[in-house]
């Protein structure tokens, strides 16, 4: 057996490096503070790697399958014999590959920063919550257990938290802090509950536990109903909702595009391997249960991953934020992802789904980052977020232009580029379970293909725009990351993820569906051949377009009013029928029952005062008095 028991300083470095540069990185030179959290981030990348290596080339597998490892420990609160919460490090395909994930995406975000957030106040708060958040992820992916899980899931939110309101001062980033905060805590609250459902009838938080496809665990709460479904049923769909909510899944996505407002490496980190694919880990952690003991949340995964993937897409057509459009384009992709489990059986080619989720997952991290730092080069050189005030960018910013355009063409699914291999393979599990879903994708890969290239044309190409200044490429520290996540976005679809991430760990076959493929290629060609057309020159047909689909424009322009449809049920009808009324009968009924009974003690004392008068003589009259009246009494009972 192979030690992993090093993997405890994984996450515990970056936690170290966060207390160094909270507690004492004012102390240090801003330069020094930088360096310091990005060699730790290299470090633990390095570790990441490394055991990435031992775990799926040189461990020893059971029966075929990849073992699932406790590489580390110790239990932190005992309930019962049985029912306890322990802290540690579990060693799986998913979690393995989640550390590759998100220490490569960090650790390129830490170098990007240290260009593009050179000379911004608190640069040594920057690193340090960037620091936390790496702490917070790295937790929560090898947690041994669900509830290890859950704290550490709300410590990626404070993490978010404070590097989305990073600019403290603009009063738009602390609103979108704050709402991504609040958001994600009612969706907390359903995975919370779905928590002490499955504990209460599994009598464990343990993972390797709960999902032992052969255990006792799956079985459990499957015979009792509420409402027409299994107990068990019902606390998968409350788990879900904590990750629609991570993930900005349809209805709790609104926080997404206002999270925009941290610094654009935040962007990156959080959009593209870390935070919102947190909820799709969680799926994936807990598969066996839903696959083998409530199907029907499985299809609750698969509708909602589908809407989602459809909605965001046609809102991300429309937008001229260049972050916002790739913010929309993040909802889509983990769309697809939450799609691709919700149609995924268990073991076998049946898990199709579940492989392609994982798949797509890891490809979409390098290009979506690539896409978020290439647009935090192209905000760095003109000092604008619009499209609209772009064009052209090509002859100034050459390395940027090269990979953004890589990237472009990865999510768009242009063979041979990574996205091209993970997409397939979900189309294919679509294709083989949900006629209607997988149309609906198909729809999506056209969208995607289009909204991409009309950011691309628009930015790059376009109007010649006059800028007040000349433009210019970002510093190595910012191309440097961009080259490698190109690099990534090239060479990951070769992976075969079929034989190294798959839902039972046991490697099964899997081929590229030509009569899948080909026509899902067609359609994102036409999709960059539309955009090509109305925006690789300055044209009239977007504006004509706009107005001849006037209403259906403005409604995905403004998001489907949801924002809008928030504020009126919170102001409207939860302030105006709940909140009032509650606010009404504290201060009338509770405060007022308060004041009386005070008015009411502060009259009496203030009338029977007298008794504590101190005066000897007034104490003698009370006392004499009070004799007389007991012998008289005692005289009258007597009789």
């Amino acid at each position: 057996m192979i030690n992993f028991s090093y993997t405890i300083w994984i996450p515990l470095l970056p936690f170290l490096m966060f207390l160094l540069l909270g507690l004492a990185g004012h102390k240090l030179k801003p330069k020094l503070s930088g360096l310091l959290g990005t060699g730790g981030l290299g470090l633990i990348t390095i570790l990441s790697y490394i055991t990435a290596y031992r775990y799926f080339f040189t461990s020893e597998k059971v029966n075929g399958a990849y073992q699932k490892i406790i590489a580390s420990n110790f239990t932190w609160l005992q309930f019962t014999d049985k029912l306890h919460i322990d802290m540690g490090v579990l060693l799986d395909p998913i979690s393995v590959m989640m550390l590759v994930v998100i220490t490569t995406v960090s650790f390129m975000v830490h170098i990007y920063s240290l260009g593009y957030m050179k000379g911004e106040k608190g640069f040594e708060r920057f690193f340090a919550f960037l620091s936390l958040f790496s702490f917070s992820m790295l937790g929560l992916v090898l947690a041994t257990n669900i509830f290890q899980m859950y704290i550490f899931w709300e410590l990626v939110g404070v993490s978010s938290f404070l590097l989305i309101g990073f600019y403290y001062q603009k009063p738009s980033a602390v609103r979108a802090s704050k709402k991504a905060f609040i958001v994600t805590r009612f969706a907390d609250l359903g995975f919370l509950i779905g928590i002490l459902i499955l504990s209460f009838n599994t009598k464990t938080f343990d993972f390797i536990t709960l999902t032992d496809p052969m255990g006792t665990a799956i079985a459990q709460g499957g015979g009792i109903a509420f409402l027409g479904l299994s107990v068990m049923t019902w606390s998968m769909i409350f788990v879900f909702m904590g990750g629609v909510g991570k993930s900005a899944m349809f209805p709790f996505h609104i926080w997404l595009p206002d999270a925009m407002e941290g610094p654009t490496p935040v962007s990156a980190l959080i959009h593209a391997a870390t935070m919102v694919v947190a909820g799709v880990y969680l799926v994936a952690r807990m598969f066996p249960i839903y696959a083998l003991s409530a199907p029907v949340a499985l299809n609750v995964v698969a509708y909602v991953g589908a809407f989602s993937s459809l909605f965001a897409a046609v809102i991300a057509c429309t937008q001229t934020d260049i972050k916002r459009v790739l913010a929309y384009s993040t909802m889509s992709q983990i769309g697809y992802m939450m799609l691709a489990l919700g149609v995924s059986g268990y073991g076998g080619h049946e898990g199709l789904g579940y492989m392609a989720s994982m798949f797509h997952l890891f490809t979409h991290a390098m290009f979506k980052a690539l896409l978020f730092l290439g647009a935090g080069a192209i905000i760095h050189a003109v000092h604008s977020n619009y499209m609209t005030e772009m064009g052209g960018l090509r002859k100034y910013l050459p390395i940027t232009h090269i990979t953004f355009l890589i990237a472009c063409l990865t999510i768009a699914g242009i063979p041979p580029l990574s996205g091209f291999f993970s997409k397939d393979e979900i189309l294919a599990a679509a294709f083989h379970s949900n006629k209607i879903l997988f149309a609906v994708e198909y729809a999506v890969a056209g969208l995607t293909a289009f909204y991409m290239f009309r950011l691309y044309f628009s930015v790059f190409w376009g109007k010649d725009t006059h800028y007040s200044h000349e433009p210019h490429e970002a510093p190595a520290t910012m191309t440097i990351p961009l080259i490698i996540l190109a690099v990534g976005s090239v060479v990951t679809g070769f992976i075969p993820f079929n034989k190294l991430v798959t839902s039972d760990g046991k490697i099964f076959e899997s081929e590229l569906e030509l009569m899948i493929a080909i026509p899902s290629v067609l359609i994102g060609l036409l999709g960059i051949g539309i955009a090509y057309v109305m925006y690789r020159k300055e044209s009239a047909i977007p504006d004509k377009l706009a107005a001849t689909f006037k209403y259906s424009y403005k409604w995905a322009y403004n998001k489907f009013y949801m924002d809008e449809l928030y504020l009126f049920i919170t102001k409207k009808i939860i302030f105006r029928y709940i909140a009032e009324p509650v606010a009404w009968f504290d201060r009338h009924v509770v405060d007022a029952t308060m004041n009386a009974i005070a008015t009411v003690t502060q009259g009496v004392s203030y009338r029977i005062r007298g008794f504590q008068s101190g005066q000897l003589q007034k104490y003698a009259v009370v006392f004499i008095t009070g004799a007389i009246m007991l012998s008289i009494l005692f005289i009258y009972l007597w009789k």
